[in-house]
């Protein structure tokens, strides 16, 4: 990460899960306890070989700022299938996705695609990775 927000602890953590009644992945409170979102160097990754790649435009935080993930539940209300949270955003508004704890998708990170047409609640979403780590490893810069 070239940016990050202001530091966070395990309480603020604890203190988002309940106010959203959910439960974050591990690997993903880890992020947010060393970074709580920013921007990274590395933010190019691919959607499908059909829909080519897009950017991180941004990982959301947890606290007072632009581009927080309060904002984004509230904001992503009964758009996103459930079982999702949006972690950031690509620059055409778009979401990437986490999978909470204790849903099918635990861990998964998905592309969620706005304005894509779809007759299912998953026909929106691109799979990225089974795992955030190896989401956060396969970004790549741009050239």
């Amino acid at each position: 990460m070239i940016s990050a927000n202001e530091k966070i602890n395990e309480q603020d953590i604890l203190a988002f899960e309940l106010r959203h009644d959910i439960i974050l992945p591990k690997v993903y409170v880890d992020f947010l306890l060393k970074y709580n979102g920013g921007y990274s160097k590395q933010a190019v990754f691919l959607i499908s070989p059909d829909e080519g790649t897009s950017l991180v435009n941004k990982f959301y935080g947890i606290g007072d700022m632009q581009g927080n993930l309060d904002r984004a539940i509230d904001n992503l209300d009964g758009e996103l299938p459930g079982g999702f949270i949006s972690i950031g955003y690509d620059p055409a508004g778009n979401e990437i996705c986490l999978g909470i704890k204790n849903s099918e998708y635990e861990g998964q990170v998905y592309f969620w695609m706005h304005d894509m047409e779809s007759e299912s609640e998953m026909g929106k979403m691109f799979l990225l990775n089974n795992d955030f780590t190896s989401f956060l490893n396969s970004l790549m810069e741009e050239d």
